[in-house]
């Protein structure tokens, strides 16, 4: 596994490698997120019970998923960094970061004007929201560390141990509406005896968390992309900076 990741983790192939990869994901999240709105806020027909308002669920549920997914991909990839010493890596998760702080942000607000209608105010300290916003300031701890460590180095193992430590609010979240008396209801997509949504709403549901899938997948590649050619021209730098000195 070490050898698989020491391959794959070499910036100049991830260059390479992403670079030809991009072109087709950025038009597979285009299709898949035109398809997803079509269906979402055309085909789809009203809830029985919510009205036009449940149009809110293919943004908010897409996002929710995010939040956390994008968060444990950070967990990952920081674990990786700090095992392997791959910069990739920690170059990988500190892409990741503002995009999942984005869509934590967009499932918080999404949530409320959701919520407004269904439970009549736009907040309230349910285990489910409050451990969602614990997460999106987790975000904003992980970015902030990074720009007060200036260097990479004992910034990424810095930042790497604190992405570790805030995963433990994961399960909280998973699990929330499992351990308290939350007003947010269970799982009704991964149940193990099938969802509990009509196909009518569900197949927009799923298209539409595929396509935001490919977008945080999309941005992250050009993130990182974007992150090695500032180290790369930051080296740079450094190097006319002595070479002038001398």
């Amino acid at each position: 596994m070490a050898k698989s990741i020491q391959r794959f983790a070499n910036p100049a192939r991830f260059m390479a490698l992403s670079g030809a990869v991009l072109p087709w994901a950025i038009a597979a999240t285009a299709l898949t997120l035109s398809v997803g709105l079509y269906l979402a806020l055309i085909a789809s027909p009203p809830d029985y019970q919510q009205g036009e308002t449940v149009r809110m669920m293919y943004v908010h549920v897409p996002s929710a998923w995010l939040a956390s997914a994008g968060y444990a991909s950070m967990a990952l990839a920081c674990a990786v960094g700090l095992i392997w010493r791959h910069p990739l890596a920690f170059a990988s998760a500190k892409a990741m970061a503002p995009l999942g702080a984005a869509f934590t942000f967009l499932a918080l607000v999404t949530g409320s004007l959701w919520g407004k209608p269904m439970w009549g105010a736009y907040w309230v300290w349910d285990a489910r929201l409050t451990s969602v916003l614990v997460l999106f300031f987790i975000y904003l701890g992980y970015m902030a560390l990074w720009e007060v460590i200036e260097d990479f180095g004992r910034a990424a193992r810095a930042t790497s141990v604190f992405c570790l430590a805030g995963a433990v609010n994961l399960p909280v979240i998973r699990f929330s509406v499992d351990w308290w008396n939350t007003l947010h209801q269970p799982a009704s997509v991964a149940r193990l005896d099938g969802p509990a949504i009509h196909s009518s709403i569900l197949t927009p549901l799923l298209v539409m968390a595929v396509g935001f899938t490919l977008l945080f997948i999309v941005l992250t590649l050009v993130r990182t992309r974007t992150e090695i050619m500032q180290r790369r021209a930051a080296a740079l730098e450094m190097q006319q900076a002595q070479a002038g000195g001398a």
